[in-house]
C-alpha cells in the first residue's frame, strides 16, 4: 500500500469560524529534553526529564494526565447490517486507503467480524474506534467515518459501563461526527484552544488500538496545519495536528491530549505502508471540533461560511515563478462564482497573509481560520499585493452565494428513502407464488435500496423485520419511526427461496 501523504497543489476554499465557547488557556513552558543515563551498581534506566519556565530540570511524568484523561475516552462499536453479497459503495474497501488502515481491516482484525445469521441472508459488519466525552449531557466527538451508515452505536466506558448511543450530527467535511449516550456522573474532557499548541510539545494520544481498551502513548506535535488529502469530500477541510505518538488502527475518534489533560484534537488518520503506527498520525484541531460541535448542537448542521477562491501555499518555487515578494502565505489563483472575496476587492494573484490577525503561512491555516466563521460573518483578510499589504473586510458566503445560514435539511419520509417505486402484489399473483401478498419493487433509483444492497428490480418484499406487508400502505407503516438497522424479507419469481436485504434507515 503506497504512503498517504500526498498533498493538494490546488484547492478549492470554502469554510466556516467562531469557535466554541471559552478556551481553557495554558502557558506552555520550554518542552527542552534532558536524557539522563543513571549508571552506578543497579541496573541503567533512562529517565526523562523536562525545563519548566525558570529552567529548572523536573521529571518528565505521564501518570497524573493520563490517569486524568483515561476515563473521558470511550470505545465505540459500530454496527452495519449488509446483504451476503453486498459491494456497496461506502463499503470498507472503498475507504481511502488511511482510514482502512486507521479504521482496521474487518477481513483481517481481531476487532472486527462478520455474521450471518440466514445463511444466504444479511450480514453484520461491526467494526470499533474511540470517542471523547466533552460534556455532563453525555455529548462525545468522534470520527465520521467510525458512525457513517452505522444502524447501532455500542459505547463502553473505561470503568466498563455500556450505552447506546445515537448520532447527533455528522461533519463529513472534517471527518467529525457528534453522538449522545444518557448516562450519569459523566468523565468529560476539556476542549482547549489548539491555536497555542506548539511544534515540539509533549502530548499523549488516548484511544483503544488494535482492540486493546483505554491505550495512551506519547509523543510530541510534529507539525501544524498538515494537509494530507485524505478527505474525500469536495469542501474538505484539512488543517491536521501531526504527532508520533503511536497510533493504531482503532485509534479514530480518540483523544489528543496536552500535559495538562486538554484535549488538543481528535485522532484521525495515519501515514503507514503497513497499516499500523510508522512514525506519524493526524489529529483534527480542537478549534474546528469546537465550531463543528457548536453548530450541530445549535443548528443541526454545520454552518460553513466561504471566501469563495481557489488557492495554493506560496512556496519558494512559487514565489520565483510568480515574481512574489512573500515566501509564506496562501497564493489566490481564481475567484470563484460569487466570491465573497472578489466583492472585498481580493484580487488573484494576491497572497493572503493574515486574517482576523493571525498570520497565515499556507493554505491549510487559511482554511483552518477561515473554517471558524459562518455565512454573515465578517473578518479581516490582508494580503500581500505586489509587495504592499492591503486589508479587507470580507463579509463570508456560504456555498450557494448567499449570506444567509443553510437550513438543516427535511427528513424524507421512511418509503421515499428507500429510492424506489412500489407497487402492491396482485392477489393472482401472490396465489401463484403461494404467498399470502407482498410488495413489488418495480423500479430502483438513487437510495438506500441501491447504495448499500444489491436488490434487483422485480424483487418482491414479504416482510419488514419479520412483519408481514401485504400492500404498499404496510410498507410504509412497517418503515415510519424505524433510525436503525431494517431487514426486507422476500423472494424473486425467477429465483428459488428466500433473500434478505438489510441496511439502515439513519
Amino acid at each position: 500500500m503506497k504512503k498517504t501523504l500526498l498533498y493538494s497543489a490546488l484547492v478549492a476554499f470554502l469554510v466556516t469560524g467562531t469557535t466554541l465557547g471559552v478556551f481553557s488557556w495554558f502557558q506552555q513552558g520550554s518542552n527542552r529534553t534532558v536524557k539522563i543515563e543513571h549508571i552506578d551498581g543497579n541496573p541503567a534506566k533512562s529517565i526523562g526529564w523536562t525545563v519548566d519556565k525558570n529552567g529548572e530540570a523536573v521529571p518528565l511524568d505521564f501518570t497524573g494526565v493520563a490517569e486524568k484523561v483515561v476515563n473521558a475516552v470511550v470505545h465505540i462499536k459500530s454496527t452495519q447490517a449488509v446483504s451476503a453479497r453486498q459491494d456497496a459503495p461506502n463499503s470498507f474497501r472503498q475507504l481511502p486507503d488511511p482510514f482502512r488502515e486507521f479504521f482496521g481491516n474487518p477481513e483481517d482484525s481481531p476487532f472486527f467480524r462478520f455474521e450471518n445469521p440466514h445463511g444466504n441472508g444479511p450480514q453484520l459488519r461491526v467494526g470499533t474506534g474511540s470517542g471523547v466525552i466533552i460534556n455532563k449531557d453525555g455529548y462525545i466527538v468522534t470520527n465520521n467515518h467510525v458512525v457513517a451508515d452505522a444502524e447501532d452505536l455500542e459505547v463502553t466506558l473505561y470503568d466498563n459501563r455500556t450505552f447506546k448511543a445515537s448520532v447527533i450530527g455528522t461533519d463529513p467535511s472534517t471527518d467529525l461526527a457528534l453522538i449522545q449516550v444518557k448516562g450519569k456522573d459523566l468523565p468529560t474532557l476539556p476542549l482547549v484552544n489548539s491555536d497555542d499548541v506548539k511544534v515540539g510539545e509533549w502530548v499523549l494520544a488516548v484511544g483503544n488500538p488494535l482492540g486493546l481498551n483505554s491505550t495512551v502513548t506519547a509523543g510530541i506535535v510534529s507539525a501544524k496545519a498538515r494537509n494530507i488529502n485524505i478527505l474525500r469530500e469536495q469542501y474538505a477541510v484539512e488543517s491536521f495536528i501531526q504527532t508520533d505518538a503511536a497510533i493504531n488502527p482503532g485509534n479514530s475518534g480518540g483523544a489528543l491530549v496536552n500535559l495538562q489533560g486538554g484535549l488538543v484534537g481528535i485522532n484521525t488518520a495515519i501515514a503507514s505502508p503497513t497499516g499500523t503506527y510508522a512514525g506519524y498520525g493526524f489529529a483534527v484541531p480542537a478549534n474546528i471540533v469546537s465550531k463543528v460541535v457548536e453548530d450541530l448542537l445549535q443548528y443541526g448542521v454545520v454552518q460553513r461560511g466561504v471566501l469563495g477562491v481557489m488557492i495554493r501555499s506560496v512556496d519558494g518555487n512559487l514565489a520565483q515563478e510568480k515574481g512574489l515578494d512573500v515566501t509564506k502565505g496562501a497564493y489566490v489563483d481564481s475567484l470563484l462564482v460569487n466570491s465573497a472575496a472578489a466583492a472585498a476587492g481580493i484580487q488573484p494573484g494576491d497572497v493572503v497573509v493574515e486574517v482576523e490577525g493571525k498570520a497565515i503561512h499556507s493554505s491549510p491555516e487559511l482554511q483552518e481560520m477561515i473554517a471558524r466563521y459562518r455565512p454573515g460573518d465578517k473578518v479581516m483578510v490582508k494580503v500581500d499585493r505586489e509587495g504592499k499589504e492591503k486589508s479587507f473586510e470580507v463579509v463570508l458566503n456560504n456555498r450557494q452565494g448567499s449570506t444567509a445560514l443553510v437550513e438543516k435539511p427535511e427528513q424524507k419520509d421512511a418509503i421515499s428513502m428507500l429510492g424506489a417505486e412500489f407497487e402492491t402484489l396482485s392477489s393472482d399473483a401472490a396465489r401463484k407464488l403461494d404467498i399470502e401478498g407482498g410488495v413489488k419493487v418495480t423500479k430502483l433509483f438513487a437510495g438506500k435500496l441501491r447504495k448499500y444492497t444489491d436488490m434487483r428490480e422485480g424483487f418482491i418484499i414479504t416482510k419488514v423485520d419479520g412483519r408481514a406487508v401485504n400492500n404498499v400502505q404496510e410498507l410504509a407503516q412497517a418503515l415510519e419511526g424505524k433510525n436503525g438497522g431494517v431487514m426486507l424479507e422476500g423472494i424473486y419469481e425467477d429465483i428459488p427461496g428466500v433473500r434478505y436485504y438489510a441496511f439502515g434507515m439513519q
